[in-house]
């Protein structure tokens, strides 16, 4: 999407699902301050489809694995969202919108970067500890990808194959693909809860 579809996106939903959980501002200023659109609409989307859930939408912290109360890993970097938190997660994912972004700089391209880490350090995870947590990445603005970033586009599915990360979705497919996502994640909470 582009920046003007990401707002009605943004703005049918919000009038749609009234949510509660924190919507945050993009880091620009001026007249470009708004809402980070596709966050928000991550937000909500996983608001409405685990209602009654808990969720960390805006972890401050690092993702850490427990094993009987003590730590067993934590990842490097702080992620963008956890469920149900950012300690012994069943998923955690990683937003990249840059709708006004005007070249395709340095930034972005660290995003891509940081990714590819969080996804090896889960695979070890994973591999050691035959603990999986979901990593999705879900990356949006029509001209920085694919007019700017498309060497990174390849990067991102190679990622994708190479199992570094467990889904990505582009701009609006969040709102097709992510319901089930987090239907899923409840039934993992559900089956750990039994065990």
């Amino acid at each position: 999407m582009n920046t003007d579809q990401a707002k009605r996106l943004f703005d049918k939903l919000r009038r749609k699902l009234q949510p509660k959980c924190p919507i945050p501002m993009n880091k620009q200023k001026g007249k470009k301050k708004s809402p980070a659109y596709l966050t928000g609409i991550i937000n909500m989307i996983i608001e409405a489809s685990a209602p009654g859930h808990p969720c960390d939408f805006d972890p401050r912290t690092l993702t850490t694995v427990t094993r009987n109360g003590y730590p067993l890993r934590t990842l490097a970097r702080r992620v963008d969202g956890a469920f149900p938190s950012s300690v012994n997660p069943i998923a955690v994912w990683e937003i990249k919108e840059y709708y006004y972004t005007t070249t395709f700089g340095s930034r972005v391209a660290d995003g891509v970067y940081e990714t590819l880490l969080d996804g090896m350090e889960l695979e070890e995870l994973s591999e050691h500890e035959r603990i999986d947590v979901e990593h999705l990445l879900m990356v949006d603005a029509h001209y920085t990808w694919w007019d700017c970033g498309r060497s990174y586009l390849c990067r991102i599915i190679d990622m994708l194959h190479m199992g570094y990360v467990d889904e990505v979705l582009f701009g609006r497919e969040v709102v097709e693909r992510l319901p089930a996502i987090v239907t899923g994640w409840i039934e993992r909470l559900k089956a750990q809860r039994v065990r």
